[in-house]
């Protein structure tokens, strides 16, 4: 049989053992929630969250910290002027990229018009007077001339017509571009860019760039054997088109 006394004592130990519990389950969750912002913080980092010595809370940033801004599609020439030509020596001139055409001598910027117009008309036959003959006839392969460089495209071509031989051109000059050799017999300007680039050292922007001229697979193949090797375009201070050739 239960006196008055243990009836009164009741009420004193359930509220604290309530109150051990509700301790014990905010110790527990403010060592998680120190866990979790720890894991968060960036290492030297600044708390950003803790107030200030007189308990003011800090201004935050309108972006999250440590989130780049986007970059632009296409790099401009000023943030790629680090770029060396693959072998220069130390303190040689770095490799400007150029996108404007008007930078250029008034006859390669006709011979490229010219080659643009001519490949983006389907016609193979009209890059025939572009070529020129003899000894000074475009290069289309790598090694000794060929007698018909037209009938030679068209058989690099994966089509009987030429037209993927076409595009391809368009495509290649229609890229930012490099001049090279400057005060040289073989000073030129030469489409695309990444024929002077490391390609190990792309940007993302470079790699989306250089991805609209190869697959993949050809990107990955290219930075194991060292450098572009897919097809460029060369064309000489005085406008005439040097080659079009696929390879180292």
């Amino acid at each position: 049989m239960h006196t008055a006394r243990d009836n009164a004592s009741r009420p004193v130990i359930v509220p604290l053992l309530l109150a051990i519990g509700l301790s014990a389950s905010s110790l527990l969750t403010g060592t998680s929630a120190l866990a979790l912002s720890e894991l968060q913080k960036t290492p030297g980092q600044a708390d950003q969250g803790a107030p200030g010595q007189n308990g003011e809370q800090p201004a935050t940033s309108p972006t999250a910290p440590g989130v780049p801004m986007p970059d632009p599609l296409v790099s401009t020439p000023a943030s790629q002027s680090g770029d060396r030509t693959p072998g220069a020596q130390d303190g040689a001139k770095p490799v400007e990229v150029i996108y404007d055409i008007s930078k250029v001598p008034e006859p390669v910027r006709k011979m490229r018009e010219q080659i643009v117009e001519a490949a983006a008309s389907g016609d193979l036959e009209r890059l025939r007077p572009l070529l020129g003959t003899g000894a000074g006839q475009t290069q289309v392969t790598v090694g000794e001339p060929t007698d018909d460089p037209i009938s030679t495209l068209k058989d690099l071509s994966g089509d009987p017509e030429g037209d993927e031989i076409l595009a391809i051109m368009l495509d290649v000059i229609s890229t930012g571009f490099v001049h090279i050799g400057q005060g040289t017999p073989d000073e030129m300007y030469v489409w695309p860019y990444f024929a002077e680039k490391d390609l190990k050292a792309l940007t993302p922007p470079e790699r989306v760039e250089l991805l609209r001229i190869v697959t993949a697979g050809d990107l990955a193949d290219m930075q194991e054997f060292g450098g572009y090797n897919f097809y460029r375009v060369g064309i000489t201070p005085d406008g005439k088109w040097k080659y079009f050739t696929a390879g180292d």
